[in-house]
């Protein structure tokens, strides 16, 4: 009976010959286990095939390629994640591109426009990360609404802490690495 329901509702919600087969290829698993193998297969062939771990066999890479993305689907966690957090990444993608239409409209020639959009995509991602984490029983979303005047005042020492960086690189032109290259090769010579 319930089922009956559902699909009713469903159809009604999808209008036609195109949401019948999305409906369908859901119910079939295709978004819930078949795209985010696919997803993970092609990130970790990717990233074994970039390290150049086993350049003699490309076989080795899509063997654990192919064990890691059906490991990761062995459990629940990664279907309900990824159904979580990409509608998300969707609505935060049209906000962004809103932005970028109307910053582009009204400011063409403004230099700052590419750190205000870095900024708002920050910012964005930020928020799609935190609202994912309360269903997998995360008091993160629920921490941060309490205590958003302590993040505010991290996020503005953290930037603050990085101005000062900046400026101080600016006037000196060594490299970290060089300074600790200088400080290990000292600690190391006694």
């Amino acid at each position: 009976m319930l089922e009956n329901v559902v699909t009713f509702a469903t159809y009604g919600y999808y209008d036609g010959a195109i949401g019948s087969f999305l409906d369908s290829l859901g119910q079939a698993g295709f978004f819930s286990y078949l795209l985010p193998f696919l997803l993970i297969f092609a990130l970790v062939y990717g990233i074994l095939v970039r390290l150049k771990l086993f350049e003699s066999s490309k076989a080795v890479n899509a063997i654990i390629a192919l064990a890691v993305g059906l490991l990761a689907l062995q459990f629940d966690f990664v279907s309900v994640f990824f159904a979580e957090v990409f509608p998300r990444v969707g609505v935060g993608l049209a906000i962004m591109l809103i932005i970028l239409i109307i910053m582009g409209l009204f400011l063409p020639k403004a230099t700052w426009i590419p750190y205000a959009l870095f900024g708002v995509s920050a910012l964005v991602v930020a928020t799609i990360l935190i609202q994912s984490t309360d269903v997998f029983g995360s008091n993160l979303g629920f921490w941060i609404q309490y205590n958003w005047p302590l993040v505010l005042g991290l996020i503005f020492l953290l930037i603050l802490v990085a101005t000062i960086i900046g400026a101080s690189k600016e006037k000196n032109d060594t490299k970290f690495g060089d300074v600790a290259g200088k400080f290990l090769k000292e600690l190391v010579d006694g």
